[in-house]
């Protein structure tokens, strides 16, 4: 057997192959490439040594704990004239007696993870480890992207917006991603290896990594940790007191390093967009293609009959054991579906929140966007549960104590309304609704409908003969103040009505789960002549609805009326938003890497009485070292300012976000960005 080559040393060019694969930000001393895409490594060889350009050479690429080119974790290829881009191959060139450079390419479907490289020239030469990567710049590969701006957007975007709150007010939450933020990559892969599947048969799991669906369910049963090691536990109590509330977070770093530090116990507490934002960070970080998307009016059908019946006491309260949530977030990820019929590749809905059994497991998704639009219920995977979502009826009833039951009349629920995710390279949303759903009442939609056994309003009726009823609001409701709310009552009969009114307001969380009273105008009796209409109205003032609202400022006002003579039952809803005080920022300095930079930050305190415990806090990729930086301000009284100076240090060029964050104990949850661009 020949001797092994005696090499002086390697030098693996991190710097250029990790630019060359778009993986600088991650390290660049620390070979990190991509899948179906050459890298190019150099051999500096002993004056002893020889290197046997020829059939003797070849290589091994392995990764996982059980290597097997059966299960394509193992591949073993030797020297080529020329590079492959279909399978694994090398080149070699002598660049001098003592210098060898080697161009390695993989296969475009090798499973992802950390790989050794090694040279066989009669015995085995360790050349080094490198991180594997899923490829969107390779059309070979099932994840790519065609599009530069949108890979840019969904691969290499550090952070972005999500969208919160309902239709006519929707609140931007900037998050940092971070996932070329120092560690992260090796957090991501560790979550790889903590889920059951890997437990269970590692050569297996491993095998399975080259396929982007199947990581796909494993990052969303592993964001949440129901039945697994998982990362985050959900909480919708509003009790969060012996951890951090899930609208303190702001970044998924601090998350993930978090879980990986402590031993992989799960991080407390989560909710859907913090959900939904980690698994964008781990999937952007091991190359899918990411997004995250935001459902305002979001139905859980939990019988999967695609209807949701709710029922009402007389009282008014919701005896019905279902939810319609104000929005519901989760992500996209773009991938082909080689299990799936031409036509469904693309777009792909994923939901870590824990709330729908898959296989078992507490995941949901990958389900193509185009099967949920064109109402493929049997297409893998849980395209029923997901098009529930966007499309469930949702049907009210009021039943009374002598069992006697009502359907409600003037109520409509919004389910499925402006679906909406950031848009490409602009701090704008973009409603992405045609994804999903055909228009209200077009033949599409209808012929969808019939596929599906859809009980959906197929004809938009028109106002009907009867009593109708509708709630109103002032357009300013900022947090702190008192402000007027009405009902508005219209009789579209020939006769006069006699009605009953009652008009009430409740603190609601963003997932529906309704909090107290805050606000009540008892039932009023009012005589409405034919076309005649009226007027209710309730005053909500700051000393009753702070006492109740969650960190959602969310309140939801509901109106009753009750025809006396037939008694009838008619219902309006609405949730309103309350306006939070802006963030005043500034960045002083000149925007250059190594070089300080101040955020200059105020914001006035809008309550009638004093803030405690004020505190802003500054973030961003490559901005702040990977960690948020704080500043306490303390008390701050009414109409006052808090104001604060930061300071920061850019550590790489490019455009980047600075994220703010301004909190106290009782006005949380405010957020400001500022773009900017770092020079070299």
């Amino acid at each position: 057997m020949d001797e092994a080559l005696a090499i002086e040393c390697i030098d693996l060019a991190c710097e250029v192959n990790n630019t060359d694969h778009h993986t600088q930000m991650n390290s660049l001393d620390r070979l990190i490439v991509r899948r179906g895409q050459p890298f190019t490594i150099t051999l500096h060889l002993q004056p002893i040594a020889h290197f046997h350009n020829g059939a003797k050479v070849n290589f091994i690429a392995k990764t996982g704990p059980i290597p097997s080119v059966d299960a394509q974790t193992k591949a073993t290829f030797g020297l080529s004239k020329f590079i492959s881009r279909t399978c694994w191959s090398a080149t070699a060139e002598l660049m001098s007696e003592s210098t060898v450079s080697l161009t390695v390419c993989s296969h475009p479907n090798a499973p992802i993870g950390v790989y050794n490289l090694i040279l066989d020239q009669g015995a085995g030469v360790g050349l080094g480890d490198f991180v594997l990567l899923f490829n969107p710049w390779c059309k070979r590969d099932s994840v790519y992207l065609a599009s530069e701006a949108e890979r840019e957007e969904y691969v290499l975007s550090q952070d972005g917006l999500i969208y919160r709150g309902i239709p006519k007010h929707i609140t931007e939450l900037p998050w940092t991603f971070g996932q070329f933020e120092p560690g992260i990559l090796d957090i991501c892969l560790k979550i790889l290896d903590e889920n059951p599947k890997y437990i269970s048969d590692a050569a297996l799991d491993c095998s399975e990594r080259r396929n982007p669906i199947y990581v796909t369910r494993v990052i969303s049963a592993m964001i949440n940790s129901n039945d697994d090691k998982g990362v985050l536990v959900g909480n919708w109590s509003g009790e969060y007191e012996d951890a951090m509330r899930p609208t303190a977070w702001k970044d998924s770093c601090t998350i993930l390093r978090q879980w990986s530090h402590g031993g992989c116990r799960r991080v407390r507490y989560g909710q859907c967009w913090v959900f939904a934002a980690v698994a964008c960070t781990v999937s952007r970080a091991l190359g899918i293609p990411c997004r995250v998307v935001t459902n305002f009016g979001s139905a859980h059908d939990s019988n999967g009959d695609l209807l949701r019946e709710r029922f009402y006491n007389e009282f008014d309260e919701n005896i019905s054991d279902d939810s319609i949530w104000n929005f519901h977030v989760w992500v996209e990820s773009w991938m082909t579906r080689s299990d799936l019929a031409l036509g469904y590749e693309g777009w792909q809905a994923s939901d870590p929140t824990p709330q729908h059994r898959s296989d078992g497991a507490f995941c949901c998704g990958p389900a193509p966007v185009r099967a949920i639009k064109e109402g493929e219920l049997t297409f893998k995977y849980d395209v029923p549960y997901l098009f529930a979502e966007v499309n469930a009826d949702v049907v009210e009833y009021i039943k009374l104590r002598d069992g006697r039951v009502f359907k409600m009349g003037g109520s409509t629920t919004a389910v499925g309304k402006l679906i909406s995710t950031k848009a490409v390279g602009r701090d704008e949303i973009e409603d992405i609704t045609h994804n999903y759903k055909y228009p209200e009442g077009s033949e599409e939609e209808r012929k969808v409908y019939e596929k599906t056994n859809h009980h959906n309003r197929l004809t938009q009726a028109e106002e009907e003969p009867g009593l109708h009823i509708k709630i109103r609001v002032t357009p300013d409701m900022q947090i702190g103040s008192d402000f007027d709310t009405y009902t508005e009552l219209k009789n579209n009969t020939i006769v006069t009505k006699t009605c009953r009114v009652m008009f009430y307001a409740q603190a609601v969380s963003y997932n529906g789960k309704l909090g107290e009273t805050c606000g009540l105008s008892e039932f009023t009796e009012i005589n409405l002549g034919s076309t005649e209409g009226g007027k209710v109205t309730l005053r909500l003032e700051y000393a009753d609805y702070s006492k109740a609202i969650t960190q959602d400022r969310m309140i939801k006002l509901v109106a009753l009326l009750i025809d006396v003579e037939t008694c009838e039952f008619y219902r309006a809803t609405k949730t309103i938003v309350l306006d939070s005080p802006e963030i005043s920022v500034n960045i002083l300095g000149m925007p250059k890497v190594g070089r300080n930079l101040v955020a200059d930050m105020a914001l006035q305190n809008p309550l009638p009485e004093p803030l405690e415990n004020c505190v802003f806090t500054i973030h961003g990729a490559n901005l702040t070292d990977g960690k948020p930086i704080t500043h306490k301000v303390g008390r701050v009284g009414p109409k006052e300012f808090a104001t604060a100076k930061v300071e920061f240090t850019p550590k790489m060029p490019g455009q980047r976000k600075i994220l703010i964050d301004f909190a106290s104990d009782k006005l949380h949850n405010i957020e400001a960005y500022e773009n900017l661009i770092i020079y070299e």
